[in-house]
């Protein structure tokens, strides 16, 4: 069964975006049934460029990614989400809505927080080197996440185990 992952950023443009590449990319290339979506509760209805750039030079394909409001995913029929990760601190003190969970309970959620890499100084060399940075610190995260074995672990073990994820 299918472990599915929302990551979540305000506008939905940059971190939250990069989460969603790298863990399909990886969770692809090590045979993984993850599936990760990315939104935002204010989307910006655009990918940052650098974000893409970022991505696609690390192998990722990005044609399907598009940035879309939190709504979806509390909606009949969206993805049941066993894990909603926010990667950015206004998302993670917003009110997320009601998300459906698999087996009908709700995701474990956990933050895993991230410098905006758009906001970094010294133009545009410089916010190409903050999204590649940024871009590796999640991939990171997301090789420890998929070395977890999500479909046996019960809710408290892997909220713990996420946490310390975000801690690491």
């Amino acid at each position: 069964m299918t472990v599915h992952v929302l990551i979540l950023c305000t506008h939905n443009s940059a971190r939250s975006v990069l989460g969603e590449g790298m863990l399909n990319h990886l969770a692809a290339r090590l045979g993984r049934d993850v599936r990760a979506h990315s939104a935002g509760s204010a989307p910006s209805g655009r990918i940052n460029p650098f974000a893409i750039e970022a991505l696609a030079n690390a192998g990722v394909d990005t044609r399907a990614v598009r940035s879309k409001s939190w709504d979806e995913f509390g909606r009949e029929g969206a993805p049941p989400l066993s894990v909603v990760i926010t990667v950015c601190d206004s998302a993670a003190a917003e009110p997320c809505p009601v998300f459906v969970g698999g087996a009908g309970g709700q995701p474990v959620k956990v933050h895993w927080g991230y410098p905006d890499p758009s906001n970094a100084e010294g133009g545009d060399e410089a916010r190409r080197r903050a999204f590649e940075l940024t871009r590796q610190a999640i991939g990171y995260r997301m090789l420890q996440l998929l070395a977890l074995p999500l479909e046996a672990m019960d809710r408290a073990a892997l909220q713990a185990a996420l946490a310390a994820i975000g801690r690491s």
